[in-house]
């Protein structure tokens, strides 16, 4: 059940707290209860209650963090199943496989290709961001020294070892970048509990069942351990999508806190070797609901469509995605070619963009600042016309920075011709195309 802002009166101090911002103790409370305020953010709670409301009042899915620095990341964390009742919090993040079982050509070729996959789209760096670090008794590598070529990628590690006395080996040469221990189950759960502790480092949690998974949890939590993630990869897809949406539902909407910790989803284990249905995985698993998920390759081909559907998932609907205002010089031009002018928003932005560079011709794309809305939503609010783009021109000191004064504008705001003449001397207003799509021919014959 919620915590009632009534709740959380009764046990306030009953004061008028100037330094909560609110002139009651009531007011407080209630926004408290509406996840406004921090409970901490009253001075004058007493360490009992505050402890107290500070657990009832935590999501349903703790966040853990992992890594350290500036590569540390935070998993879980998680309040709704859908995107729609509130905005996800954490990212699902991406790790590559290695294992002791690859010769030296095959680990060398799968961390270079770790390094490919790192590109920034809309204010994000798209990047692999962890590697998976599986143990095999039978391998050809030595796990501490793959684990060390591993940490030398700067990536956050997950090591995946059941045998307590080499991941204390492993750990000895990465604890330093706080990374996830993957290796407890029914059998271990005691020894790498004491592994992963004295390292200070995350411990991920498996088991043959969802039963089994929940029993070595409620035990691990027992011992005093809370900084969890959880396995759910099961025999194959079917029951790993089972388990991941169970242990989502059960925490989230069932208020099962034994089961509100982060997941990882292995496609190493269920589609081996089958790296295309890994990439249809790797897009049903970050909807529903891994918060790491490893794959055996990551590439070019399944970065672009899984990281532009990551950043749509994890970003608030109620705020446009925008790119940021500026020139962007396509097609290798220069201050003396022709400049084209639109808006931030994200969409807009990479259709346009898109179609200039198939076009092939030089031109300065010009994106005005206009709230990240639409072209006609952005002229119908105002953020979008001839004052402002003249505005705008003038602050970036557009005219110092290119020679040329030809600028495209988008057809369906053609009616700013004139104004931008009178608003802006010298330069000659073009009108594009209504559509995106016929700026490849505008552009040819216009060059």
């Amino acid at each position: 059940m919620a915590l009632k802002g009534l709740d959380i009166f009764k046990l306030s101090p009953k004061k008028n707290c100037k330094e909560c911002g609110c002139p009651t103790c009531m007011a407080f409370s209630m926004k408290v209860a509406q996840g406004a305020v921090d409970i901490a953010a009253c001075p004058y709670f007493a360490p009992e209650a505050l402890a107290k409301l500070s657990a009832a009042t935590e999501p349903p899915m703790k966040t853990i963090k992992v890594g350290a620095g500036d590569a540390e990341l935070s998993l879980g964390g998680e309040t709704v199943l859908f995107r729609h009742e509130k905005t996800f919090v954490s990212r699902t993040r991406y790790a590559m496989s290695l294992c002791t079982c690859m010769d030296d050509e095959t680990v060398a070729q799968k961390l270079e290709d770790i390094k490919k996959v790192d590109y920034e789209r809309i204010g994000e760096r798209m990047f692999v961001e962890m590697v998976y670090v599986n143990y095999s008794a039978d391998g050809k590598q030595d796990y501490v020294e793959l684990v060390k070529k591993a940490a030398e990628t700067g990536r956050i590690l997950i090591l995946d070892c059941k045998d307590a006395e080499i991941a204390k080996a492993a750990l000895e040469v990465c604890k330093d970048g706080k990374p996830i221990l993957n290796g407890a189950d029914a059998s271990n759960y005691e020894a790498m509990n004491a592994v992963a502790t004295a390292a200070g480092v995350v411990l991920g949690v498996s088991g043959a069942d969802l039963s089994e998974i929940h029993d070595t949890v409620e035990k691990l939590e027992g011992l005093g351990n809370k900084n969890l993630v959880i396995d759910v990869t099961g025999a194959d897809v079917k029951e790993t999508f089972k388990n991941a949406v169970q242990i989502r539902k059960a925490a989230i909407k069932d208020g099962d806190r034994t089961f509100g910790y982060p997941s990882i989803v292995n496609l190493h284990k269920i589609a081996a070797g089958d790296l295309h249905k890994q990439a249809a995985l790797l897009s049903l698993f970050t909807m529903k609901y891994g918060s790491v998920i490893v794959a055996e390759h990551i590439g070019y081909a399944e970065a672009l469509p899984l990281y532009g559907l990551r950043q749509n998932l994890f970003t608030d609907p109620q705020k446009p995605m925008k790119v940021e205002p500026g020139i962007y010089p396509l097609n290798g031009a220069d201050e003396n070619s022709v400049c084209l002018t639109t808006v931030d928003f994200a969409l807009t932005y990479f259709l346009v963009s898109g179609e200039l560079e198939r076009s092939g011709v030089p031109v300065n794309l010009i994106i005005n600042d206009a709230g990240g809305l639409s072209v006609l939503t952005s002229w119908a609010a105002g953020k979008f016309s001839s004052s402002s783009i003249a505005k705008f021109f003038q602050e970036q000191d557009i005219e110092g920075k290119i020679k040329s004064r030809k600028l495209i504008i988008p057809g369906k705001v053609a009616v700013l011709k004139g104004e931008l003449e009178a608003k802006m001397p010298g330069w000659e207003i073009i009108i594009a195309p209504n559509e995106a799509v016929q700026l490849v021919k505008f552009m040819k014959d216009f060059a």
